[in-house]
C-alpha cells in the first residue's frame, strides 16, 4: 500500500490513468494532491507546442532520492480536443512509468498499457496500412511495449486472420452469447453471475428463469430472422450452462435452432461445461443430438488442496474422468483452462498441471493469470489467500509458453485485466485449426455480440465507425425474471438503431 502525491491538479480522468500506472507497481495505491504527506511525490508538467509537439516531464521524490524523466512526441496534425487529451494522458503516463521503473527496478513489459485488449492496437495499425516495422516502432515508442510482447501480439494477429479471413468485414454478421447464471458452487476468484443451483431450484427460480430465457431467445430470434441476420458464433456461458438438467438443455437448444435464422451458416457453437462435476453422459448425448462438440472442461488446477481452497467441489480425478468421458463420447473440440497464481501454488504445482494437460492434449488451452477482481470472495478476504510473487508468476507464464510450443499449440487470443498478478496476461492457445471464433471476435470487438440471458452483456459495434456501446441484462436471476421483457425491448431498439442504418447503406 503506497500513498502517492501528484502535486498538480489534473482532470479526474487523467488522475485515473496515472493511478492505473501506479497500480502496476504497488497494490491499492492512494492518490493525493497538493501538500499532503505521501510515500512518493510527483511533480508533473506538460506543454503543447504550436508545431503539434507534446512535451511532458516528471520529478519523483521518494526515500530521499530524486528521479526524473522527460518525453516528447511530434504529431502531424493538431487533432480533436479528445485526441489532444489522450495524447497528453499518454505522455504523462510515459514519464511517470519511467520514474517508477528507475526506482523499483521493475520493467513493465506491457509499458503504459493498462487496457484489456492490446492486440486491438496491432489490428488498428495494420488496417491503417502501416508496415510491420512501423507497427513495431510505434508500439515501442508510443506505449513502451517490450519486443517479446509485441512479437506475441503479432503472432496472435496473424493466427486470427488465418482463422477468420474475413475478420475486417465480419461486422455485418452477429454473434450471440447466452448466459445461464447457475453453478454447483461459486469459486473464490469469480465475479461472473454464478448462483448455487440447488438453493435456487428449491424456490422455483431455475424453472422461472428458464421460462424467461426461452421467451428471450424466441423474441430475439424474431428480430434476427426479420432482418435476415447471419450468426457467426453462439456461446453458452454463465455460470455453468451444464449445471441445469439434460432435458432442460435439450429444450433450450431446440428453441435456439427453431428461433435463429440461417442455422446452416453458423460457424461455431460452444457450451461452457466448465465445472467437471456438472458433466454427465446424458448431457453429452444432448450436445451430440444438436451437433455441438465444442465444450470446455476446466480443471483450473491439478492440485486437490487448491480446488478446495477456491471453492470448486470437484477433484482432480473427476476432471480427468470427465475429460475422457467427453472425448470418448464424441466431443471433438475440448477447451481446458489453467490459472497461474492460485493460492498456495508455485512452480511445482503448475508443472504438475502442465504434465497432466499433456496427457489429455485438449484442442485448446487457455492460460489465465489470477486477477483480484473487486467483487470476488478472494479480494474481499485477501489475507486468507497466499498467492505467488511477481517473479514466480512470470516464470509460470514462461513455462506455459514453452509447454504450448512443445505440444504444438499456437496463441490466438489475448486479454488483460486490472489487478492481474505480475501485470501479465491471459492467453488462449489452440492446436492449429481449433481456434475459437467467438473468443476472437469478442476480444477484438469486430462485431456485435447479442447478449441473452442472466448477466449477459450485449456489445453493439458499428462496423462503419467502430463506435461501441453496451447493454447489460440483470445479473441476479430474480431481477432477470422481473425485467427480461423490458431488456428485450431495449436491445431491439439498439439493434434497430445500428443495423437498420447499416442495411440502408448496402
Amino acid at each position: 500500500m503506497k500513498t502517492i502525491n501528484i502535486r498538480q491538479a489534473f482532470p479526474e480522468d487523467w488522475i485515473r490513468v496515472l493511478h492505473n500506472i501506479a497500480n502496476l507497481f504497488y497494490e491499492d495505491t492512494t492518490i493525493v494532491h497538493g501538500d499532503a504527506e505521501a510515500d512518493i511525490v510527483f511533480d508533473l508538467a506538460y506543454e503543447q507546442l504550436d508545431n503539434f509537439e507534446v512535451k511532458t516531464s516528471a520529478t519523483m521524490t521518494v526515500d530521499g532520492q530524486t528521479f526524473t524523466n522527460a518525453y516528447s512526441k511530434q504529431y502531424d496534425e493538431v487533432g480533436t480536443d479528445k485526441e489532444q487529451r489522450i495524447r497528453l494522458k499518454r505522455a504523462l503516463s510515459h514519464v511517470m512509468l519511467d520514474c517508477l521503473e528507475q526506482y523499483t527496478g521493475v520493467t513493465q513489459e506491457w509499458g503504459i498499457l493498462t487496457g484489456v485488449r492490446p492486440t486491438k492496437l496491432f489490428h488498428k495499425y495494420r488496417k491503417a496500412g502501416m508496415p510491420e516495422a512501423e507497427i513495431f516502432a510505434a508500439l515501442q515508442a508510443d506505449y513502451r511495449i517490450s519486443d517479446g510482447k509485441i512479437e506475441l501480439m503479432k503472432e496472435i494477429v496473424e493466427r486470427q486472420l488465418k482463422t477468420i479471413p474475413d475478420l475486417d468485414t465480419i461486422g455485418r454478421e452477429i454473434s450471440v452469447y447466452i448466459g445461464i447464471p447457475f453453478c454447483p458452487t461459486k469459486c473464490a476468484y469469480c465475479t461472473f453471475p454464478a448462483y448455487a443451483i440447488q438453493s435456487n431450484r428449491k424456490v422455483g427460480r431455475v424453472d422461472t428463469f428458464l421460462d424467461g430465457l426461452h421467451i428471450e431467445i424466441r423474441e430475439m430470434g424474431k428480430w434476427l430472422t426479420a432482418n435476415n441476420m447471419k450468426i457467426t458464433s453462439i456461446y453458452w456461458g454463465g455460470g455453468t450452462p451444464t449445471s441445469i438438467e439434460a432435458d432442460e438443455m435439450d429444450a433450450l437448444y431446440k428453441t435456439m435452432f427453431e428461433s435463429f435464422p440461417n442455422p446452416e451458416t453458423i460457424r461455431e457453437i460452444t457450451v461452457e461445461a466448465g465445472r467437471p462435476d456438472t458433466i454427465t453422459p446424458e448431457k453429452i448425448e444432448v450436445l451430440k443430438k444438436w451437433g455441438i462438440d465444442r465444450i470446455s472442461v476446466n480443471p483450473q488446477s491439478y492440485t486437490d488442496e487448491t480446488l478446495k481452497a477456491i471453492g470448486r467441489h470437484h477433484t482432480v480425478q473427476e476432471t480427468i474422468d470427465k475429460f475422457w468421458l467427453s472425448r470418448n463420447s464424441g466431443m471433438n473440440n475440448i477447451n481446458m483452462d489453467l490459472i497461474i497464481g492460485l493460492p498456495n501454488e508455485g512452480i511445482e504445482e503448475f508443472e504438475n498441471s502442465l504434465v497432466e494437460s499433456a496427457k489429455m492434449q485438449p484442442e485448446s488451452l487457455t492460460v489465465h493469470t489470477l486477477s483480484f477482481k473487486r467483487a470476488s470472495e478472494m479480494t474481499r478476504n485477501k489475507d486468507k489467500y497466499k498467492v505467488a510473487d511477481r517473479d514466480t508468476v512470470a516464470e509460470m507464464m514462461r513455462m506455459a509458453q514453452v509447454w504450448t510450443k512443445e505440444n504444438d499449440y499456437v496463441p490466438y487470443y489475448l486479454y488483460r485485466q486490472k489487478n492481474i498478478l505480475g501485470n501479465l496476461e491471459n492467453v488462449g492457445y489452440s492446436k492449429i485449426g481449433e481456434e475459437s471464433i467467438y473468443n476472437i471476435v469478442i476480444m477484438e470487438e469486430v462485431q456485435t455480440i447479442l447478449g441473452i440471458g442472466c448477466g449477459a452483456s450485449s456489445k453493439f459495434v458499428n462496423p462503419e465507425t467502430g463506435k461501441i456501446w453496451q447493454f447489460h441484462n440483470p445479473k441476479d436471476p430474480a431481477a432477470y425474471i422481473m425485467t427480461f421483457a423490458e431488456s428485450i425491448d431495449k436491445k431491439i431498439e439498439h439493434l434497430d438503431e445500428l443495423y437498420n442504418k447499416q442495411l440502408v447503406k448496402k
